[in-house]
């Protein structure tokens, strides 16, 4: 992919898009090293995501696998949030 293309710090998306509670939580969780961007694992915060990566964030249940559909530009109100990426079924 294009390094120039518009991207984000996948801590600040994973809050973008409320994955996370806080920006620390989502610090923390991308430097645990459980998150994987388009199926390589992430250990820094300041990876970049950019608009069609597939990133794959893991709950208490299961691992949830969606499209980046678009950066953000601040932490809005979830309808706002779930606009930022979709889910991909069966993955």
């Amino acid at each position: 992919m294009n390094d120039r293309a518009p991207s984000l710090r996948l801590d600040k998306w994973l809050w973008h898009a409320r994955f996370c509670r806080t920006r620390a939580i989502a610090q923390a969780r991308a430097a645990s090293g459980l998150i994987r961007l388009n199926g390589n694992r992430v250990e820094k915060p300041a990876a970049r995501v950019r608009v069609g990566d597939t990133v794959t964030v893991p709950t208490a249940r299961e691992a949830v696998v969606v499209k980046v559909l678009a950066l953000g530009m601040r932490r809005g109100p979830p309808t706002e949030a779930r606009a930022l990426y979709e889910t991909i079924e069966g993955a």
